[in-house]
């Protein structure tokens, strides 16, 4: 098994969302999400890659990740009924892990529809299927952008008056869980909902 790749870009071939490490003069064939191309070094450069490998009876298969978290979060995407290799990486390239931690932890799965290839009903299974498994995998603070709302009725309704006000909601269940850290248990819906504001305009 193959977990990790060090040696230099060759090349980028973005149609068909793969790449390929030179690693001692062998060139291994490398898929990757849209947001791991992007931040790829030029051609030529020294390039190491997180790899997860699939063997198949026909094939093997090589998917790259530039840091541990994304690697983690397409073998947890994997585990969900009707979600592939291909439709990880797409997941992956629509969103970030932590804006995928958001938007799952906020039952949110109209963010994931943004996912080419992703419906509503294959969205809704991601989120009901890794709403209990996000939290235990350690996947870092950072996969969950920093913070997770308490289920408590005043986070609730400042995350649907910050929706009614046109916000995503994932964008609303990241700034609200972040002012409940910074405000404390006690705080209004009210302040609640000045300090999402805050965060969602810085």
């Amino acid at each position: 098994m193959i977990a990790k790749l060090t040696g230099v870009l060759d090349s980028v071939n973005g149609d068909d969302d793969f790449l390929v490490v030179d690693v001692n003069g062998v060139g291994y064939l490398v898929y990757a999400s849209a947001r791991t191309r992007g931040a790829l070094p030029r051609a030529g450069e020294p390039i190491s890659l997180y790899i997860e490998t699939h063997i198949r009876e026909d094939y093997i298969h090589l998917f790259g990740f530039l840091d541990a978290t994304e690697r983690n979060w397409f073998r947890l995407l994997f585990t969900v009924q009707g979600v592939g290799a291909k439709m990880a990486l797409a997941i992956l390239s629509a969103l970030s892990p932590a804006e995928l931690a958001r938007a799952i932890a906020a039952a949110d799965a109209q963010a994931i529809t943004r996912a080419q290839g992703v419906g509503a009903k294959l969205a809704g299974r991601v989120v009901s299927e890794l709403k209990d498994k996000v939290g235990g995998l350690g996947l870092g603070a950072a996969a969950h952008g920093g913070a997770i709302v308490p289920p408590d009725p005043a986070a609730a309704d400042a995350i649907s008056a910050l929706v009614n006000l046109s916000y995503r909601r994932d964008e609303a269940f990241g700034a609200v869980g972040r002012a409940r850290q910074d405000l404390g248990p006690k705080a209004s819906v009210e302040a609640l909902i000045r300090a999402g504001l805050k965060e969602l305009a810085s």
